[in-house]
């Protein structure tokens, strides 16, 4: 078969982005939000068997991190081609045009510079987007945050790192809406360091949380700041160095819409006094934290905070009575589980991990234990940095005739 200009430029993006056809598939599921590409027609389209629509191409271009008005300007140009090739007409005179900027896009697209990098640069540069694409990455990048309870931190990387790469393409021509892409790709910045710190990188995840404090500033826009201190809070050398990233956290989320981020920020301050034994200004940040949630809707306010769930706020509230050894924790674990009920397997590794330890702490025997397996599970599939530290604890509570199962969680946690 002839080879065709817009089937080559696909097979070249997918291609640079490391993809087989069934991740790149995957990919345009992922920035579409829906289950309908499949690698027979990732390899249709790289086979000029078939064209993509505008629509489908905006995904494709979302996964591939490159402009979509250039994939559909080839598109265009393919479909006329063919119009052409049905009346016996001859070569469109600018191809050759076409494939020198075919060049250009795959080396604008694999440029070796880290993705906070190419981002960094693209602030504030101007232009104008579709407002179909702005939607569909500012939508994205909200669900990115919620994603670690079903991806490993590999796995979540690679989402994260090509999304970020999405909105770097498209951000200089945000037009009157770059504002609103900065604070979109700022959010994707700090979960890409939050993904960093988990897989042990400690340069990489400060370098993607300068670059979300920078979208920040440059948007003007302090609750995007207070998210990167608080993901850079779980990294900090000791309790008292985390209590201060998180201090200014909290005058960052102050005033109205930041109800559930001002939540998470005081419930990770709770936990870092308690850890500190500072049990005062542990119970005190906790009850502002739950004083905050009353007044929260996780899925209202900014697109990050869709993963505080009344269940990670059950799991704060679990970790600061377990470290304080407060009586009140048994009564919170079981209210924990009747609020998750069928729910409970899919509840997530961190939240699993501190209702196995309340359960277990608080004398719930035949409970803790289910969940302990439950979280075994979890964490096993899903392993991150927190999973690891909650499984040495749990393992350290199971009853003595759970041996094998404490052994397992053990093994994993080292």
């Amino acid at each position: 078969m002839a080879t065709d200009e817009l089937a080559e430029l696909l097979f070249r993006l997918r291609r640079a982005a490391g993809r087989t056809q069934e991740q790149q598939a995957a990919a345009v599921n992922a920035a579409s939000g829906r289950d309908t590409m499949t690698r027979r027609e990732i390899n249709r389209y790289e086979h000029a068997e078939n064209i993509p629509t505008n629509h489908t191409l905006a995904h494709i271009a979302v996964a591939c991190g490159v402009s979509p008005e250039h994939l559909q300007r080839e598109a265009a140009a393919a479909r006329a081609r063919r119009r052409m090739s049905t009346r016996g007409g001859g070569e469109d005179p600018d191809d050759v045009k076409r494939r020198t900027l075919l060049e250009g896009v795959i080396v604008g697209a694999t440029v070796a510079a880290e993705p906070w990098e190419r981002f960094a640069q693209a602030i504030g540069k101007g232009g104008k987007v579709d407002s179909t694409v702005l939607n569909t990455l500012v939508d994205r990048a909200g669900a990115l945050h919620v994603s670690e309870r079903q991806l490993t931190a590999l796995e979540l990387q690679g989402e994260v790192e090509g999304h970020l790469d999405a909105i770097t393409s498209a951000l200089p021509r945000a037009g009157d809406h770059e504002r609103a892409m900065t604070i979109a790709g700022g959010e994707t910045a700090a979960l890409a360091g939050w993904v960093a710190w988990d897989l042990g990188d400690q340069h990489r995840a400060h370098a993607y949380y300068k670059v979300a404090m920078d979208c920040a500033e440059a948007a003007g826009h302090p609750p995007l700041r207070a998210l990167a201190l608080a993901y850079a809070s779980y990294g900090a050398a000791t309790p008292e160095k985390a209590a201060e990233l998180l201090a200014q956290a909290v005058k960052d989320v102050r005033g109205p819409g930041n109800a559930a981020a001002s939540a998470w920020i005081y419930g990770r301050l709770a936990e870092e006094a308690a850890a500190a034994g500072d049990e005062a200004d542990a119970l005190r940040a906790m009850d502002r934290a739950r004083f905050a949630y009353d007044f929260a809707d996780h899925t209202a306010e900014q697109a990050w905070v869709r993963f505080v769930t009344p269940y990670r706020m059950d799991s704060l509230t679990l970790s600061v009575y377990g470290q304080l050894g407060r009586q009140e924790l048994a009564e919170t674990a079981d209210h924990a589980v009747d609020r998750l009920g069928m729910e409970l397997p899919e509840s997530g590794v961190v939240v699993l991990g501190d209702l196995a330890a309340a359960l277990l702490r608080g004398g719930d025997l035949d409970q803790g234990v289910y969940v302990s397996r439950q979280f075994a599970a979890a964490a096993e599939a899903r392993p991150n940095t927190m999973g690891r530290v909650r499984a040495q604890a749990v393992a350290s509570r199971l009853p003595a005739k759970e041996r094998e199962l404490a052994r397992h969680l053990q093994q994993f946690a080292a």
